[in-house]
């Protein structure tokens, strides 16, 4: 065994989960259906400066760290240099030690640019301009890095105004790996602030040269920019939520909702539920017609520090996991879908490790036997997409549900240097597996067991979404 940290059996306990992973998993490409990745950045095929542009801009799992290694703000979203920045990251990485960012960061520093020292103070400087240099390569430009990672597609958040020109351009210029759009309506049903709610509805009027002037508009707007998506290959949605809104509510109780929005005048709480409910049932229903995925991300506690969100803004941070009733809703909300047949694939990730069984059981409830797998428990999900929380995700799903069945792993990600979370994925998946077959709990198989990691992998999610990939 290499005396590397990060070596070919990192992870891989048995000589089962070894031959599992590198007979299997390591040869499947990578099928990123959710990402947070700046598609401009591949559209016009970016080349960073340094690792501080690529690896440490908008993490906020790295800000995390540092403050709370007490490094000052401004080396994490302040004004100090590139190079300042990536010292102090430097120095909280040794404190680091059974933080997933400690596995994380030597894995991305191994693959793609070959470093496999330890980072330190001591050995910052070194690593920093090894990566400048290799940064500089057509081998290391964004499209170059997804190459070299055997990316064979991702899928994008996107807001419906958004009009697509840089998935346009990606697909005129014939790159390999397809980029494709996935539709995140959030903004259309936030009603905690009216006046962002209006100014979005205005240039969703304009993005859909539609006047909008009452509900019925509103959604018929919509509806023009989801058939643009579809028109430009998008085949599913994405909506971040506290959790899920199933409301009773009347057309006329809503269409009042929407003329109330219009006049910048607030809603109650009570509106509010009924508004939310309105619109997720309404993209459902768009989502289902036209045969897409829909995901939903349960559970975050946003802009908890009123304080720094003010200054630095969302996404810096300062979310944690929430405690949302999610179950009694949820069940409202895919009931009255079903019943009308009108259910899309579902992927359910839940962010509160509480939620694993029950989310587990919920799907179980809406196999309806027209896809293997059409109800999915998410994988592992921002604060438990670690070794643990992907862990108890598996075991959840394999006790509740069909683990064979399961679409695997995402980035999720805004940073192009993520794609060995794919790879940290797998090797978890294999040593599960692997302690298992040593336990006398699962035959040991190797055709059994390789399919069905393999299929985990990359064939479920290529089977599933059915989106074309050459």
């Amino acid at each position: 065994m290499s005396s590397e940290f990060i070596h070919e059996d990192f992870l891989l306990q048995t000589e089962t989960a070894k031959k599992l992973y590198h007979e299997h998993a390591a040869k499947c490409p990578i099928y990123d259906y959710h990402c947070h990745l700046p598609v401009q950045q591949i559209a016009d095929d970016v080349r960073f400066e340094n690792i501080t542009q690529i690896w440490l801009y908008g993490d906020h799992y790295k800000w995390r760290a540092m403050r709370t290694n007490g490094v000052e703000e401004r080396y994490c979203t302040g004004g100090a240099s590139d190079s300042e920045k990536f010292q102090m990251w430097a120095q909280t990485v040794p404190h680091c030690l059974r933080n997933p960012l400690y596995h994380w960061t030597h894995m991305e520093l191994k693959k793609p640019f070959g470093v496999t020292k330890l980072l330190s103070p001591e050995t910052a400087k070194e690593i920093y301009e090894k990566c400048g240099d290799l940064l500089k390569s057509p081998k290391f430009s964004t499209r170059g890095i997804m190459r070299q990672m055997n990316v064979k597609l991702v899928c994008t958040t996107d807001d419906p105004i958004d009009d697509l020109r840089h998935h346009r351009k990606i697909a005129a210029d014939g790159f390999e790996i397809k980029v494709y759009p996935a539709w995140r309506p959030d903004k259309g049903m936030a009603v905690e602030n009216i006046k962002a709610l209006n100014e979005w509805i205005d240039k969703l009027s304009a993005a859909a040269d539609k006047e909008i002037k009452d509900f019925d508009d509103y959604i018929e707007a919509i509806k023009i920019r989801h058939d643009y998506f579809h028109q430009n290959n998008c085949r599913l949605s994405d909506h971040g939520l506290e959790t899920a809104f199933a409301e009773d509510y009347t057309d006329s109780e809503i269409k009042k909702i929407f003329d109330k929005i219009r006049h910048d005048k607030n809603l109650d709480s009570m509106e509010m539920l009924k508004f939310k409910s309105a619109m997720l049932y309404e993209f459902a229903l768009m989502d289902a017609e036209k045969g897409w995925v829909q995901q939903f991300h349960f559970g975050a506690l946003r802009n908890n520090n009123t304080r720094l969100f003010n200054s630095l803004g969302p996404d810096t941070g300062f979310d944690s996991i929430g405690d949302f009733e999610i179950g009694r809703p949820l069940v409202k909300f895919l009931d009255r879908l079903d019943a009308q047949n009108k259910l899309a694939k579902t992927i359910l990730y839940n962010l509160n490790p509480r939620d694993n069984e029950l989310l587990g059981t919920i799907i179980g409830c809406y196999q309806d036997g027209s896809v293997a797998g059409k109800m999915q428990l998410g994988s592992g999900w921002w604060f438990l997409d670690q070794k643990d929380g992907m862990e108890k995700q598996m075991t959840a799903l394999s006790n509740l549900g069909l683990l064979s069945r399961f679409i695997g792993m995402l980035t999720d990600s805004r940073s192009f240097l993520s794609y060995p979370r794919h790879e940290y994925f797998r090797r978890i998946l294999c040593n599960l597996l692997g302690n298992d077959v040593q336990s006398g709990l699962i035959p040991n198989d190797m055709n059994l067991l390789g399919q069905m990691v393999e299929n985990i992998s990359f064939n479920n999610a290529k089977n599933y979404f059915g989106m074309k990939l050459n």
